[in-house]
């Protein structure tokens, strides 16, 4: 079947060469058996793609089955994909098929995959390797035999690099690829969509479909459209329904698209909304920062002083951000340290000078080696004595060459 026909069957509109290029690969393995990840944006359609690989498989009198994975809590993914037995959990008052043993002989379509719980991923990658599943709650094996259709709008590598997805299941779903266009790169569809999406509303509506002026379509080709085709479709139909002339000019359109600095969220390296400080925000919380970092060190030099038992809580703290040995120098120059006594009287207070050359390194070399005699040079032992990693403990020991 070529691309044409397979436009007309599923409804597809556009003859951009990218959109046409994803049909192609999908007509090609839609025989095989290979596992398909389909990527691209939100609201660009990928969902059509896994109908067409289903539909023009020897799998098609199968059940298909779509699953929108960010959609079911992260306490209930597994039995709903792989099923439980009864009294499994609390609430499970009879055994329970799950997707993938509902469709045995078909094809399965995990829409937004990248949402899939750790645990739950370990259980999938089972699948695609050896067809085998085991139901909540039991300790027996089931064979199934699905077809796996994955599709996913975050950066997969991304979400491998920070860990949030295991790479040898991106490798097993990323078995054949198949990428479905934004719309900004699309720009020869848009008029088309438009007008598909302004007739629908249309005949819904039982109204004459709108119509776009010369200005008005320049200024709907030149919108980026973050929101893709979804976010056309939803236009095409406020405008139909809210004007009253049918002809749209640019000024009216422009009243419907969000400015582009709005309409899109900056996404952070978490995946997370990107949050926008105020500089002067930023600047308060830095020296705030910085006095509390002073007054921890403040107090720990004072209880090495008074040889007091040190909190390790405290210690660890001070070591993470790194201010007993600034810049990894091997001396420091003398501190004077100002300590106050409070009393129950705010204003009877007594203030105590002590100057005295101290140096931060030498205490320290002196604890390290007091907590490593202790626990027999035991690094781990010693590191937590002291309220330090294991890593801070080792990496102290090689610059001052303790043994």
């Amino acid at each position: 079947m070529n691309v044409q026909a397979i436009k007309q069957r599923f409804g597809i509109i556009g003859g951009s060469p990218l959109l046409d290029r994803a049909i192609e690969v999908a007509a090609q393995v839609a025989p095989t058996d290979l596992t398909v990840l389909i990527t691209g944006e939100s609201g660009s359609g990928k969902e059509v793609m896994p109908q067409i690989v289903h539909q023009l498989s020897a799998r098609k009198h199968g059940p298909y089955i779509a699953v929108n994975c960010g959609a079911i809590p992260e306490g209930t993914i597994d039995s709903e994909l792989f099923g439980h037995e009864k009294g499994s959990f609390t609430g499970a008052h009879e055994a329970r098929k799950g997707y993938f043993e509902v469709a045995n002989g078909g094809t399965i379509f995990l829409d937004e995959v990248g949402e899939l719980p750790l645990n739950t991923q370990v259980r999938l990658l089972r699948v695609l390797e050896t067809g085998e599943f085991i139901r909540v709650g039991s300790s027996k094996a089931q064979k199934t035999d699905v077809r796996v259709v994955a599709a996913t709008n975050v950066e997969m590598l991304q979400a491998v690099q920070r860990g949030s997805f295991r790479e040898d299941l991106y490798y097993r779903l990323n078995t054949v690829p198949i990428h479905v266009p934004p719309l900004r790169d699309r720009k020869e569809d848009i008029h088309l969509l438009f007008r598909k999406f302004a007739q629908d509303a249309a005949e819904r509506y039982r109204m004459p479909a709108v119509t776009l002026s010369p200005d008005a379509l320049q200024l709907l080709t030149a919108y980026r459209w973050p929101g893709n085709v979804r976010q056309l479709r939803n236009i095409a139909e406020q405008i139909s329904v809210i004007e009253q002339d049918r002809e749209i000019d640019a000024a009216t359109l422009r009243q419907y698209l969000p400015s582009e600095s709005s309409a899109l969220v900056p996404v952070g390296a978490n995946g997370g909304e990107a949050t926008s400080i105020n500089e002067r925000e930023l600047l308060y919380k830095v020296l705030f920062d910085m006095k509390n970092d002073l007054n921890d060190l403040k107090a720990l030099v004072h209880g090495m002083m008074q040889e007091k038992p040190l909190d390790p809580a405290l210690v660890r703290k001070v070591y993470d951000n790194e201010l007993l040995l600034p810049g990894g120098e091997t001396g420091t120059p003398p501190v004077r340290i100002s300590m106050h006594e409070h009393h129950d009287d705010p204003q009877d207070v007594e203030h105590a000078e002590v100057e005295e050359s101290l140096s931060l390194q030498d205490k320290e070399k002196e604890l390290i080696r007091k907590a490593l005699t202790k626990h027999r040079n035991r690094r781990k032992a010693a590191a937590q004595e002291l309220g330090i990693s294991e890593r801070t403990l080792y990496r102290k020991i090689k610059e001052y060459g303790l043994n």
